[in-house]
């Protein structure tokens, strides 16, 4: 028996909780994987935050010379003149009614997986699998899809479809979202409607939701603004409209600022490029004030939570 064992062990050959713990081969080579990876992983991390600001100071560069009030409240003029309000709007028409779509759907869903469903039912793995699924669909797959169920048996493209496609990509991570949140809800509050008799629609109407609402709003944050910068089920779905018109019809072609983006960068006029910078750079800004207003509402939402 080895010096290490005898200390451990003690003189009679049992367990000495007393005895000093010494370090053996083992532990010193576990302790250098462990630095190795911890060094690997914040490399990682420090990589992915030095991309994002890359790409934030490359598009701030070349955008920031064609933001003003007039580029963002006047209609364009021509390939390159005037500003992008027809575009803004436009987003905001088809991202809002996907999202007038997609939120019940999802808040319903989370509430069927935490609430209704039990652990062991197999609906709610399904939808668990459905759910993985959809998260991980390319959007280009769900713009073919709507275009092969509105548009082709419609034969136009619309903002409508546009909204129905964004919609599917909303969907779960609405429901993952609400899920999450509604699982930190504390079960005490469960417990004692049920204590009081109280139905468990009523429960969940009066207490659960209640206490989640912030939670949830703050996914439904975060899901409208992964879709308003979605550009392939856009440029399938809605991108034959008249590019000078201000239009409020849903159910025709709807200017969008993604298809801005896509069709003027590439021209031969430095005008129309510099004006594709910018709508970049304001769409960029507004997806990522909403991001972080959406962090900074779910971190208080969970500390509140928490108390």
């Amino acid at each position: 028996m080895s010096a290490a064992s005898r200390l451990v062990l003690g003189d009679s050959g049992l367990f000495d909780p007393r005895a000093p713990l010494t370090a053996s081969g083992n532990l010193r080579r576990r302790t250098v994987v462990d630095r190795i990876v911890r060094a690997i992983a914040t490399a990682a991390a420090l990589f992915a935050v030095a991309m994002l600001v890359i790409v934030v100071y490359g598009v701030f560069v070349r955008g920031v010379s064609s933001l003003s009030l007039s580029f963002a409240f006047r209609n364009p003029q021509g390939l390159a003149g005037g500003g992008i309000f027809n575009y803004l709007l436009g987003t905001i028409e088809v991202v809002t009614l996907g999202a007038v779509i997609a939120l019940p759907i999802g808040v319903l869903t989370g509430l069927y997986l935490t609430e209704f469903a039990g652990p062991r039912s197999r609906v709610a793995g399904f939808l668990k699998l459905a759910l993985d699924v959809m998260q991980g669909l390319p959007t280009i797959v769900v713009g073919l899809f709507i275009y092969g169920l509105i548009v082709i048996p419609q034969h136009v493209q619309s903002g409508f479809a546009a909204s129905i496609a964004l919609a599917i990509v909303m969907v779960p991570l609405m429901a993952r979202a609400s899920q999450e949140v509604l699982l930190l809800v504390p079960g005490s509050l469960r417990e004692a409607a049920d204590a009081l008799g109280v139905n468990r629609w009523r429960t969940v109407l009066t207490v659960i939701l209640p206490s989640a609402v912030g939670g949830i709003a703050t996914g439904a944050i975060l899901a409208i603004a992964r879709a308003a910068g979605e550009t392939a089920p856009v440029l399938i779905l809605d991108s034959i409209y008249n590019p000078s018109q201000t239009t409020l019809d849903i159910f025709h072609g709807v200017p969008t600022v993604p298809m801005l983006i896509f069709t003027s960068v590439e021209l031969p006029i430095p005008e129309a490029v510099a004006r594709a910078w910018g709508a970049a750079l304001l769409l960029m800004l507004m997806i990522l004030i909403a991001n972080i207003g959406a962090r900074l509402w779910l971190a208080r939402t969970r500390t509140k939570m928490a108390r």
